[in-house]
C-alpha cells in the first residue's frame, strides 16, 4: 500500500498511541476494558504511524504527505 501520512501526521499519531497506552496501563478499570478501550486504538494508530499508511485515509483517498517535486 502506498504512504498516505505526512511527517506532522505521523508525529501526532504516536503522541496520541503513547496517550492511549499509558490510559490502558493507568486508569482505574479491569484489565479488559483498558484493552479494548484504549490499548486497541494504541496499538492502531502506533502502527499506522510506523508504516505511513493509513486504511480510513485510502479508503477516503485522502493523503497529506507532501506532493513529489518534479
Amino acid at each position: 500500500m502506498k504512504r498516505n501520512l505526512g511527517k506532522m501526521d505521523r508525529l501526532f499519531r504516536v503522541l496520541g498511541a503513547l496517550a492511549l497506552l499509558a490510559c490502558a496501563w493507568a486508569a482505574p478499570l479491569p484489565l479488559a476494558a483498558r484493552l479494548a478501550a484504549f490499548g486497541a486504538a494504541g496499538v492502531y494508530l502506533l502502527f499506522t504511524a510506523l508504516s505511513g499508511t493509513c486504511l480510513g485515509y485510502a479508503l477516503m483517498g485522502r493523503s497529506t504527505c507532501p506532493l513529489p517535486r518534479g
